[in-house]
């Protein structure tokens, strides 16, 4: 079995590439020297939510294009927390790592004198998990497509 048609690994396997997504975006911030631009971090969030549309969209084909809304919700969530937890896991370490960078935050961030790698990198999990729970929030509205149990409720009714 391809690894790319396992149900069961979807959150995994996509939370890893969203990961990999903003890595990258990191690095292309820091080379271009706009990493304390924090207007572009709004850019992590359509990283994001590209990450948790293929993650619902890989669900739907691999259950046989059932989803309920539940369903959508908890792989959204689930792709984006572990999307969020390895970004922060990296911030972490790359602060711990690169004290320039890390001296340059506490120096002209406005509240950089209360920073340090467990903070900083806490407050991007905290980010990136919340707006990963807004984006699979909204996009599981309209990725379900079971109708709900109310609905399939009228149509068993006896007919008068």
């Amino acid at each position: 079995m391809n690894i790319w048609n396992r149900g069961t690994r979807i959150p995994e396997i996509y939370g890893a590439l969203i990961a990999l997504g903003l890595i990258l975006y990191f690095f292309i911030m820091y080379a271009a020297g706009l990493i304390h631009v924090i207007e572009l971090r709004l850019l992590n969030l359509f990283i994001m939510l590209a990450g948790v549309y293929f993650a619902l969209k890989q669900y739907r084909r691999t259950h046989s294009m059932h989803m309920d809304y539940f369903s959508a919700l908890t792989t959204g969530v689930a792709t984006a927390a572990i999307a969020a937890a390895t970004f922060s896991l990296f911030v972490f370490v790359y602060l711990s790592l690169d004290r320039n960078l890390m001296t340059s935050i506490i120096q002209n961030e406005p509240l950089g004198r209360y920073m340090n790698p467990y903070i900083a990198s806490f407050i991007v999990f905290l980010e990136g998990l919340f707006s990963g729970f807004g984006l699979a929030y909204l996009m599981s509205n309209f990725a379900s497509s079971d109708t709900p149990a109310v609905d399939r409720a009228v149509d068993r009714m006896p007919k008068i």
